[in-house]
């Protein structure tokens, strides 16, 4: 080393050692990178918290830029993602990123409480990490939540929406949590201005101390070791044993990180490729009070709760939406006091394989459902669905003006003929062979199960031919349906004109 040299080294060393003395720095970096844990939690079973914690880091950023040019309000929301989708530079991949990380943090939050779940590491001594955890989930879902009705389009309207009328539905303090929701009687202004308080102020901060805490609860009582069959977790016993564990085969934190480099490098590529080759979700239809949206679907996470909500019985929300819930948080926060000792490997708890099991099975048949559901009609049908031949040749002229009815009066939105056409309700390819004229009259004016009356809407004649029509949809040297049991009476068709004509004197 040079003369030159030795000044400018030792002016280095006395800066460093300078900073050490007030920060601590080598303290700092031993409590924490190099701190000491099992080399068997080195694993890529291990990756799922910190994959979850890039997530988040991933929306913090693009969070940050995206709040540089949106604008929380009724009238400019809509225009200002619009704004950012077609004029700002990649402002498309921005938001793209932004939705992405937030469906992945959502998925592979899950998939973190799933292996500490089957790994047993709720169990003593880390009873707090494990409740930190489970409301880190619960936050998780709800950013991901507030975050789509930031779009202000027709789903996120009516999202917020059903979640109000849920709301409003608690008995004693529903009206106050709605008014608290929407901030007035009415979604608007400011119900997006507390949606977005809450997405970018309230519900951020509280995820990042929850994770300080998580993270500090971690350093406290260690990783989890890597479970073995036949080895039970006993108070008295399994911090000594934990203490031997990293006494014989621990490794500083920062030797272990390789997979976790790895798996959040893949990670961080689907997320871009998703930006890039799928883009950013919306905004779709702009919310408009005024125009309802059969089809209005939340966004992926949530298509669970909304197949669930669509299936269940009538009179049944009470049920789902707050006993259901209510048990299911008081059991995942339990867990760790009714669970607290005994055996780890999930190879010797096959109840919590089946819990988790059946647990993804119902999500995941459910979030199916919530994509391919019939029960929303398909409002392009009727101008979209073309009518087969089969159900057209040799019709009467009475029953081709009823075929032109069904098609015009938007049935085939909910109904279908020979499959093509809505879902919400039954094929009728062959309601002739299933239903007599007196029981589609009825039918049609008083309505019944989903389907609404349509008296007030169709007149006397239309009624006839629509009715007409529908009896000859059967199978080809058929004969129609016949209801023995059915007392002989003539069914009158009333549409409510009688009534007007007398209004009017005539």
């Amino acid at each position: 080393m040079s003369a030159k040299e030795k000044p400018i080294t030792g002016t280095l060393v006395n800066i460093a050692m300078w900073m050490e003395r007030r920060l601590h720095i080598v303290k700092i970096w031993n409590a924490t990178a190099g701190h000491p844990i099992p080399k068997t939690s080195a694993s890529w079973f291990y990756t799922f918290g910190s994959m979850t914690l890039l997530c988040f880091s991933i929306q913090i950023i693009t969070g940050i830029l995206l709040s540089l040019a949106y604008v929380p309000s009724a009238a400019e929301a809509y225009r200002s993602l619009e704004f950012l989708n077609f004029h700002v530079e990649l402002g498309w991949l921005l938001r793209a990123m932004h939705y992405w990380g937030s469906n992945c943090m959502v998925i592979v939050m899950f998939l973190h409480m799933t292996q500490v779940f089957l790994w047993g590491a709720y169990k003593y001594p880390r009873e707090l990490t494990w409740i930190s955890g489970v409301v880190l989930l619960f936050l998780t879902l709800a950013i991901a939540f507030t975050g789509q009705v930031m779009r202000f389009d027709s789903d996120a309207f009516w999202g917020v929406g059903i979640g109000a009328a849920v709301l409003g539905r608690i008995p004693f303090i529903g009206g106050q949590l709605v008014s608290l929701l929407l901030g007035g009687a009415i979604i608007g202004s400011d119900t997006l201005s507390r949606f977005f308080a809450f997405h970018v102020f309230i519900l951020p901060g509280c995820i990042l101390a929850l994770v300080s805490l998580h993270l500090r609860l971690v350093l406290l009582k260690g990783i989890n070791d890597y479970p073995k069959p036949g080895i039970q977790v006993n108070r008295r016993t399994y911090d000594a044993t934990y203490e031997e564990i990293i006494r014989k085969e621990g490794i500083p934190f920062f030797h272990g990180i390789d997979k976790d480099l790895v798996a959040n490098g893949i990670l961080l590529v689907v997320i871009v490729s998703l930006a890039i080759f799928v883009g950013p979700n919306g905004p779709g239809i702009p919310a408009d009070p005024a125009v309802r949206i059969s089809d209005a679907r939340p966004d992926y996470p949530f298509l669970w709760i909304f197949a669930a909500a669509a299936l269940a019985p009538h009179g049944s929300e009470l049920l789902l939406f707050f006993v259901l819930p209510i048990i299911a948080t008081l059991l995942l926060i339990g867990l760790p006091f009714y669970s607290n000792q005994g055996e780890k490997h999930f190879a010797r708890r096959p109840i919590a394989i089946l819990v988790v099991l059946l647990t993804y099975l119902g999500i995941g048949m459910l979030s199916y459902a919530g994509l391919t559901g019939p029960w929303s009609p398909q409002m392009e049908a009727w101008s979209g669905a073309p009518t087969k031949r089969e159900f057209i040749q040799a019709r009467t002229p009475l029953e081709l003006q009823g075929a032109l009815l069904f098609q015009n009066k938007q049935c085939r939105n909910c109904h279908a003929l020979g499959g093509v056409g809505g879902r919400r309700g039954p094929d009728l390819s062959d309601i002739g062979t299933r239903m007599d004229e007196p029981l589609l009259v009825r039918q049609v004016i008083q309505g019944g199960g989903n389907m609404p009356a349509y008296g007030n809407n169709l007149s006397e004649q239309e009624v006839r031919a629509l009715v007409s029509y529908l009896v000859s949809l059967r199978p080809p040297h058929t004969i129609p349906a016949q209801i023995p049991s059915r007392p002989e009476k003539t069914e009158r068709v009333s549409t409510g004109e009688p009534a007007k004509q007398a209004q009017s004197g005539r």
